[in-house]
């Protein structure tokens, strides 16, 4: 009997690696899902991307009625215009303070907050909690600025019962000094209980046997929370702080134009409403737009740079 040793025609070999689509098959198989994303895709390109070109004028004598191609070339003479400009540093320094006391004082509010929330057992508690907090987001800022002016300002609630009591504070809303603080107490009234939506969703996505394996051996509240829920959300934390530095140089254009003439220039201007004042009002086109691709080239490096820490601390990040 002759026993064949050859090996089958139809044998797969073993680590074989599989055939790679090609570009156009895997349009084919995913064109409904490019379908959708069409929208979102030509909303980006056209109010983000194609405005971009306009960062030219950065490097020009940028006058209207020439237009971008006509307006003559002066290279970088708009920036170093700019980097002597002491009305600039006022605005760099003022923005700078502001955003060191928001994320001080404003970024943990939500944390806080959606821990909070997260401990209280009743539902139905827990829901209109949230429906109330929630609400400050949608009031505009005309609404906000109002009635913390009807609330602290000169005239205001507070204001006038105090003086009533012989208690005179003065008007807050109008105390240069104070204003920094005031606007980062507006930001955090009126957005913490929105940002608490991202940090609750990440409370809930914590393994439940995490709290039963921590309370088993003997961890109160208190080991519970710092040892399994701020570790839980920590990549959330991280790259929500990463976006923050990226928005660094941004701390809300109308929210500053609003109160501008009841505190001064001095005390809120800030990068937005200089490159608005300077460009807009007074035609310094070309100055202001310096000022905005600086801005912007400074809050890419930004985040650029946390990114690359985060990974060196074994996050995520936003990339890879």
């Amino acid at each position: 009997m002759v026993v064949s040793t050859a090996a089958p025609a139809t044998e797969v070999q073993v680590g074989a690696r599989p055939q790679r689509r090609t570009l156009r098959d895997r349009l084919r198989r995913d064109w409904t899902l490019l379908l959708l994303c069409l929208p979102g895709v030509l909303y980006f390109v056209v109010f983000f991307y194609v405005p971009l070109l306009g960062n030219v004028i950065a490097f020009k004598d940028y006058a209207p009625f020439l237009g971008i191609d006509g307006s003559p070339w002066v290279g970088l003479e708009n920036f170093v215009m700019l980097l002597e400009e002491p009305e600039f540093w006022t605005a760099v320094g003022n923005t700078l303070q502001i955003t060191a006391l928001q994320l001080l004082l404003y970024f943990p509010a939500p944390i806080a907050l959606a821990l909070l929330l997260n401990s209280l057992v009743g539902n139905r508690v827990k829901r209109l909690v949230q429906t109330v907090v929630y609400l400050p987001h949608f009031l505009s800022w005309v609404v906000v600025v109002a009635m913390f002016q009807q609330v602290i300002g000169g005239a205001g609630t507070i204001t006038t019962f105090l003086a009533a009591h012989d208690v005179t504070i003065g008007n807050l809303m109008a105390d240069p000094e104070l204003f920094k603080l005031m606007a980062t107490a507006q930001v955090i009234w009126k957005d913490t209980g929105w940002g608490t939506i991202i940090f609750l969703a990440a409370i809930t996505a914590i393994d439940v046997s995490q709290y039963e394996a921590a309370a088993i051996d003997g961890a109160d509240w208190k080991r519970r929370l710092w040892h399994v829920t701020l570790p839980g959300i920590r990549p959330v934390i991280i790259m929500l702080l990463i976006l923050r530095l990226g928005d660094i140089l941004s701390v809300g254009f109308e929210q500053m134009v609003l109160q501008r003439d009841a505190v001064g220039a001095e005390a809120s201007e800030v990068i937005d409403t200089y490159i608005y004042y300077h460009g807009v009002i007074n035609g310094d086109w070309g100055m202001s737009t310096a000022a905005g691709l600086m801005k912007g080239l400074i809050g890419a490096a930004l985040i650029y740079a946390a990114n690359k820490l985060a990974h060196r601390f074994g996050e995520q990040g936003i990339y890879r």
